[in-house]
C-alpha cells in the first residue's frame, strides 16, 4: 500500500490500481507547469491499462450518503472549470493517444448499504465505489453549477448515461491480485 498522498481519495485509487496492476505515474499536483496567469493544473495520476490505451485521470474525491446505488442518485459530480479546461490542455501536450477522465471517488458513509452490483473496494476503515466519466462526454452535457467557485456538474441523466465502474478500465485478461 501506498500512503504518499494526504489525499484519503486518491490514495484509496492508487491503492486499486496498484490491486489491478495497473500501470501509473502519480503527478506532482503541488506543481502547476507554466507561469500564471498561464499554468496549468497538473492533473492526478497518468495510466496505462492496457498497451493502447494511456489515460490521464483527475480523481474527485466525494462522499456518498445514501443508502443504494441503485439508479446512480445521490452522487455529486462537480468539477472545477480549471480541472476541465486542465484536462484538455494535457489530452493535446500529450498527444492524440491519450484519453482524459474523471474519477469520482465515493466513500460510503453509511454503514448499510445497497451497492447494486458495484464494485466496493476497501480501503483502510473505508469502503469506497469508483465511477469514471470521459472529459468529452462530461463537457457535452455539464451545466453550470456555482459560478463564483466556477464549478460544474452533470445533470441526474447525463451521470447515469455517462459513469462507468472503473472496472471497465481493466484489461480482461488482468484478474485483480488477492492481497
Amino acid at each position: 500500500m501506498r500512503e504518499f498522498s494526504p489525499n484519503h481519495y486518491e490514495r484509496a485509487f492508487e491503492n486499486w490500481l496498484i490491486d489491478h496492476r495497473i500501470s501509473y505515474v502519480r503527478a506532482d499536483e503541488h506543481k502547476r507547469p507554466g507561469l500564471p496567469p498561464l499554468s496549468v493544473k497538473n492533473f492526478d495520476f497518468l495510466l496505462q491499462p492496457c498497451p493502447d490505451r494511456k489515460l490521464i485521470v483527475e480523481v474527485k474525491g466525494r462522499t456518498f450518503h445514501g443508502t443504494t446505488l441503485a439508479g446512480l442518485k445521490g452522487l455529486e459530480c462537480w468539477v472545477t472549470a480549471d480541472d476541465i479546461e486542465s484536462l484538455r490542455t494535457w489530452r493535446q501536450a500529450l498527444g492524440g493517444d491519450h484519453e482524459s477522465i474523471f474519477v469520482f471517488a465515493y466513500r460510503i458513509a453509511q454503514a448499510d448499504v445497497d451497492f447494486d452490483g458495484h464494485d466496493v473496494f476497501r480501503y483502510e476503515r473505508d469502503r469506497y465505489v469508483f465511477f469514471c466519466i470521459r472529459l468529452d462526454d462530461y463537457c457535452r452535457y455539464a451545466r453550470g453549477r456555482s459560478p463564483r467557485w466556477q464549478t460544474t456538474t452533470l445533470p441526474a441523466d447525463g451521470f447515469r448515461q455517462y459513469a462507468m465502474d472503473l472496472s471497465s478500465l481493466l484489461p480482461e485478461s488482468i484478474p485483480p491480485q488477492i492481497v
